[in-house]
């Protein structure tokens, strides 16, 4: 592995340890030559997963979106960044153990809501308005009201 800092091909391990729900392993190096320390990680190569857009076209699947559609939906909710990121590891992971190769945005965007709901009901509305662009009132209190016969269900 080279080395950041003086470019050397010469690092040894220092530390392992599993990470990401055991998906990588995050490693600790030391440079040989200059003792400089770096953290590394080892993923397991997953086959690429194309998202079919709602124009029809393809693109590469990224959790940075999914990440970030969730920030602004939790924005000012007590709900962490770990949280946050445990929430797109099941995404990708419920993704992923459908064995496709491409899959429609509007499917991940149903699978973002339904775990999203089981962590917080105004971050699920906040997506939602957005997700599903509604266009009046009635789709908004239809999906106030899901939410709140889904809160009288699991009572």
């Amino acid at each position: 592995m080279e080395c950041p800092n003086c470019h050397q091909n010469s690092s040894r391990v220092v530390d392992s340890r599993p990470s990401d729900e055991n998906r990588a392993i995050r490693r600790r190096r030391e440079c040989e030559n200059c003792g400089y320390r770096f953290t590394t990680f080892e993923r397991i190569e997953l086959s690429p997963l194309l998202v079919i857009k709602s124009d029809g076209n393809r693109e590469a699947f990224n959790r940075e979106k999914i990440f970030n559609g969730l920030v602004h939906a939790a924005e000012k909710r007590p709900i962490t960044s770990d949280e946050l990121s445990d929430l797109v590891d099941r995404v990708e992971n419920s993704i992923r153990k459908k064995g496709l190769n491409e899959i429609s945005s509007k499917q991940i965007g149903e699978i973002v809501m339904d775990e999203l709901a089981e962590l917080d009901d105004v971050a699920y509305i906040r997506f939602a308005s957005v997700y599903r662009q509604f266009k009046d009132m009635s789709g908004f209190m239809k999906a106030l009201e899901e939410m709140m016969s889904k809160d009288k269900k699991s009572s």
